[in-house]
């Protein structure tokens, strides 16, 4: 008799993506995912819905895992705002490429349409608390409902760099994603010095990356 496979959420999220990889398309049934996996199509049940919330918690691990290995430096702490985003963007996009098999199919179809990605929802709900624990320095706003609308406004400006960032990723044809990194260190710079109220160097210097590489901007 062969033994059953011990069924964590870690181990789902490794069958899933190893399944896709494979057949490249989401299983046809819990029923036929557990059967090829070995295990009792209930266990499924313990963890998630449906593959779609899979789909959605495998991006969430991504970002998850990046702080924790941000978190695990002594250092990490004792970094200014601009430093921990860089940080981030580092780490997760070395998670992002040690997975890029399947980031690309989950998100190849959709890269010219990423910001209502269901897959990314999660994603967006811990990037955007992440985001709330950085201190920005912004012009003083003493009216509540427009410093919250200036709040929201900064959250939803770094998805959209988050996402611009993504799209640009998939589109890397450079060795070790080498001009990524330029993208993230431009853009992060240039967001930092534009809330600073020192825009000019660091936009034109964006703005010239960007147009050598002729990006498209559509998220």
């Amino acid at each position: 008799m062969v033994k059953k496979s011990i069924i964590t959420e870690s181990r789902l999220i490794e069958f899933y993506m190893d399944y896709v990889l494979k057949h490249d398309k989401q299983p046809a049934s819990v029923y036929i995912f557990s059967k090829e996996n070995n295990f009792d199509e209930a266990l499924f049940y313990n963890f998630y819905a449906n593959f779609n919330a899979v789909e959605k918690s495998i991006f969430n691990e991504f970002f998850k895992n990046t702080l924790q290995i941000l978190t695990k430096s002594d250092d990490y702490e004792t970094y200014d705002s601009r430093t921990k985003l860089l940080s981030f963007y580092y780490t997760f996009f070395e998670n992002l490429t040690a997975n890029r098999s399947y980031v690309v199919y989950a998100l190849n179809k959709h890269k010219n349409s990423l910001k209502n990605l269901s897959a990314l929802q999660e994603l967006k709900k811990s990037f955007l608390a992440f985001i709330d624990t950085l201190e920005f320095e912004t012009f003083k706003i003493e009216q509540e409902t427009i410093a919250k609308m200036q709040e929201m406004g900064i959250k939803e400006s770094y998805w959209i760099q988050l996402l611009l960032t993504l799209k640009f990723w998939l589109d890397d044809s450079s060795a070790g994603f080498e001009k990524t990194d330029i993208f993230i260190e431009k853009s992060v710079n240039t967001s930092f010095d534009l809330m600073d109220i020192k825009p000019l160097k660091s936009a034109i210097d964006f703005g010239k990356f960007l147009l050598k590489e002729k990006m498209n901007f559509k998220v």
